[in-house]
């Protein structure tokens, strides 16, 4: 079965709890936090005093996916926050093992996040020190996105790759999954559904998510 990481991006701002709760009865695996500084990215999201709040409003895996600019500045104040998991974007690392080291070092479980113009190769030299690949399937910054379908080829080949070095690196998608296409990303060897709008804009959530953890 999929891990099912609702995106909190997509959540009602105002009734946070009570989404949280949702969340909670829900089967939801993981509660996704998009955190973007409005340079990275061309959006602002929130920070530590929302992380903190949620992670302690669940006992469920928090999956924290920077958007930011020297994510190694803030490592340690998101792992006091509460995060299990803590990704950083490629894109955004200068020098990314000891992005990676300092993650682990602290803790929690390191993740790479890839833009959809980066290839998935790229991470060839570092997969080993990967726990979790986030492959962006739409461009980062907005909720509400399509998904972007050269992502299944991306998936493919970064799965090929986790399997020839006999790694358990999970592959987490993020963007546009929906009920019509969550099937065929799993096929590809994805391992863990980001999912935004798919849960919170739809008429019955919890059922939502049941459907996407039975696919």
């Amino acid at each position: 079965m999929p891990i099912v990481a609702p995106s909190l991006l997509s959540a009602d701002f105002l009734n946070l709890q009570k989404d949280c709760d949702m969340l909670n009865a829900s089967e939801a695996d993981w509660f996704h936090l998009d955190v973007m500084d409005g340079s990275f990215v061309p959006n602002i999201s929130f920070g530590f005093p929302v992380i903190e709040r949620v992670c302690k409003a669940t006992e469920k895996i928090c999956d924290v996916h920077l958007m930011i600019l020297e994510p190694g500045r803030y490592a340690e104040a998101f792992q006091k926050a509460g995060a299990d998991i803590l990704t950083v974007h490629y894109e955004a690392c200068t020098h990314l093992h000891r992005n990676l080291q300092q993650i682990r070092a602290l803790g929690m479980k390191a993740g790479v996040a890839l833009n959809p113009h980066t290839p998935v190769q790229l991470l060839g030299d570092i997969l080993h020190d990967i726990d979790l690949v986030c492959i962006m399937s739409v461009n980062p910054g907005f909720g509400g996105q399509q998904f972007i379908p050269h992502t299944i080829d991306k998936i493919r080949a970064l799965k090929h790759m986790i399997h020839d070095r006999g790694l358990s690196t999970l592959i987490e998608i993020d963007g546009g999954v929906t009920l019509d296409n969550a099937a065929a990303i799993l096929h590809a060897g994805a391992d863990v559904l980001v999912a935004g709008n798919t849960v919170f804009k739809s008429p019955d959530p919890v059922q939502s998510i049941a459907a996407l953890k039975r696919l």
